[in-house]
């Protein structure tokens, strides 16, 4: 899925990579191990907390979708909140360390299983050398996070693991065969009996602030973002989330010089389809921003065709 570029309706460009295993020469600290990726599925990719700080340079954030999940797995299997693990998109993923591991699984519910042992999301499953983790395609939602004890060690750009498909700074996404090292082993992992998992709501209600475009649009496109039913399209990604609805009427016609753009930003390209913004967004669009949504975390679990509906914020 393609969210499209940040200032024109064409599929986004991706930096180019080279072909081969994406992490080909990441051996990671000595006799740490790693984990082979027997199956990687459609989008499964190496995330941490993030890259913040360097949007004045053109990069931006990224890091997971849904951080508070991935810094619970990450607690689950006693590793610190900013340890790099996996996000897996739609289809679920198959591992194997090579040394005796925790992991842990949060986001969407899913079946777990550690070789024949069937496991829980949301709770540290020790997993033997040589064992198959195997996580199955979410019941509901659309993305789980993965942490393993000592964290996914891939050499850092700009102080974070993180994959930014947009720009294409930090790992590679992953694929079948590759091997990914592990950083040295943590502390016990969290005596967790059970943890309570986030539902997945039919409806996405997000609060949205109005600007700082929004005197771009008639009065009547404001009426119809706040008033109607949007749904999630399938042409979307880590980028945006692409909706589909009623178009938002232009007041002012002509184009807009690029300017910054930051997480939530909501974008109204030519079609007049509102696009929200989310992890790997560009630092800059060409396209009016008629507001920003406050938390855009919901959208990480909105398979498409999921209902989204905009409101004012809280007061």
């Amino acid at each position: 899925m393609a969210a499209g570029r940040a200032d024109r309706a064409d599929p986004v460009r991706r930096a180019g990579r080279p072909a081969g295993p994406a992490h080909p020469r990441h051996p990671g600290p000595a006799g740490a191990g790693v984990i082979e990726v027997l199956r990687a599925g459609p989008l499964t990719t190496v995330q941490d907390l993030g890259r913040p700080g360097w949007a004045h340079l053109g990069v931006p954030r990224s890091g997971a979708l849904d951080p508070a999940a991935l810094a619970l797995a990450n607690r689950l299997v006693g590793n610190p909140e900013s340890a790099a693990g996996l996000e897996i998109t739609l289809t679920g993923c198959e591992l194997r360390p090579s040394r005796a591991v925790t992991v842990a699984v949060t986001g969407a519910d899913a079946v777990v299983r550690v070789g024949r042992r069937a496991g829980d999301v949301g709770r540290p499953l020790s997993v033997p050398a040589g064992a198959v983790v195997r996580v199955d395609p979410p019941r509901d939602g659309l993305r789980n996070w993965l942490a393993v004890g000592g964290g996914v060690a891939v050499e850092p750009v700009l102080g974070s693991r993180a994959t930014d498909t947009l720009s294409g700074l930090g790992p590679a996404p992953v694929r079948d065969g590759d091997r990914l090292p592990l950083g040295p082993a943590p502390g016990p992992p969290a005596p967790v009996d059970v943890t309570v998992g986030r539902s997945v709501p039919r409806e996405v209600l997000l609060a949205l602030r109005p600007g700082p475009r929004h005197d771009w649009f008639t009065a009547e496109a404001l009426d119809r973002l706040f008033g109607t039913a949007y749904a999630v399209s399938p042409v979307g990604d880590r980028v945006g989330a692409r909706l589909i609805g009623a178009a938002l009427p232009r007041a002012v016609a002509g184009e807009l010089p690029s300017e910054g753009v930051v997480l939530g930003a909501v974008q109204v390209p030519a079609d007049g389809q509102p696009l929200v913004f989310l992890a790997d967004h560009p630092t800059t669009g060409g396209y009016p921003v008629i507001g920003v949504v406050d938390d855009v975390t919901p959208l990480a679990q909105a398979r498409p065709g999921t209902t989204v509906r905009f409101h004012g914020p809280q007061r």
